[in-house]
């Protein structure tokens, strides 16, 4: 290989690694949940044929705000990821990128992704869009090292995306889109606190006062998933009482919520009957990857119900 190829080469990996690194930026595991639940909103809120170019637009759009608000996030948290092992080799604290450089991506393509909610959909979803972004980045952001009442407040920007669907496709928040809001907020609990107390020595190390850091034997901390878990198989039933959804999502919300209610109990059950911590870290690893299972299975559900 000649020098120019060499230097080609060089430059294709470090494009590649920038490209990677902005990806990373936008929280793609978060931001790809935010749009999938968006446009199962859109697609339950739509009567009638769907409206594509309003479909791809509200995707669009979700990406933006979500990636947005992911990268504007490591800006303000940088100090503390890099005291966390989980989050120390992120771009922002292993220095592969500048903050300067963050700060103006993530500003730009939260404003683009308002924007383009705003006048290509229509002005109540980028209302709400506004609200997911200010609310994560000004209230739920800074109230992590503060409170562990942080994730409930937390729980509202990570539950408007489907509702953000849901005016999208129909103009109005409408009770439909306010159950689609329920599913998800109560979702939440189970699958971020079970995540929490598996990593609950970075999140001490960084000085964030979730409950896990404040719960030494996880009583609390399992109590409130079960609470949550039990909270979401009525919540999820309620598309059916208020017509959006029939009886194959039904069966599909019963069986999945059971299950989900099972890995809660069980996971409270170690934590009062003190079996030891290893149980309990196995017992919580579990509850997270089932709710991780349950929401792309639910949402499977409502999409088949309505075709």
């Amino acid at each position: 290989m000649n020098g120019k190829a060499k230097v080609v080469s060089k430059d294709l990996l470090a494009s590649r690694s920038k490209l990677l690194d902005v990806i990373e930026l936008m929280k793609p595991e978060l931001t790809g949940l935010s749009v999938l639940t968006a446009l199962c909103g859109y697609y339950l809120g739509t009567t009638g044929g769907i409206d594509l170019l309003g479909f791809v637009w509200t995707g669009l759009g979700t990406i933006l705000v979500g990636g947005g608000a992911g990268a504007l996030n490591q800006y303000l948290e940088v100090e503390y990821d890099s005291l966390m092992k989980r989050t120390e080799r992120r771009p922002l604290p292993a220095k592969r990128l500048e903050p300067s450089t963050v700060l103006i991506f993530g500003t730009t393509i939260s404003v683009l992704g308002i924007l383009l909610l705003t006048m290509a959909v229509n002005l109540l979803t980028g209302l709400l869009a506004t609200l997911t972004v200010t609310s994560y980045l000004f209230i739920y952001t800074p109230l992590k090292r503060m409170t562990p009442h942080a994730t409930l407040i937390g729980g509202i920007p990570g539950a408007l995306p489907p509702l953000m669907g849901w005016t999208a496709a129909s103009g109005q928040v409408g009770i439909g889109g306010l159950v689609l809001f329920a599913i998800l907020f109560f979702w939440q609990m189970p699958h971020f606190l079970s995540l929490a107390w598996m990593y609950k020595k970075d999140y001490a190390r960084a000085g964030y006062r979730v409950l896990s850091v404040l719960d030494a034997e996880g009583k609390k901390t399992a109590s409130y998933c079960l609470i949550h878990t039990i909270a979401l198989l009525p919540a999820s039933l309620a598309l059916v009482l208020v017509g959006v959804s029939g009886l194959f999502y039904m069966a599909s919300a019963l069986v999945l919520g059971t299950l989900l209610l099972l890995y809660g109990f069980l996971f409270l059950r170690i934590a009062y009957k003190q079996e030891g911590m290893v149980r309990l870290n196995n017992m919580s690893r579990r509850l997270f990857f089932a709710s991780l299972v349950y929401l792309p299975l639910l949402m499977i559900g409502m999409v088949i119900d309505k075709v």
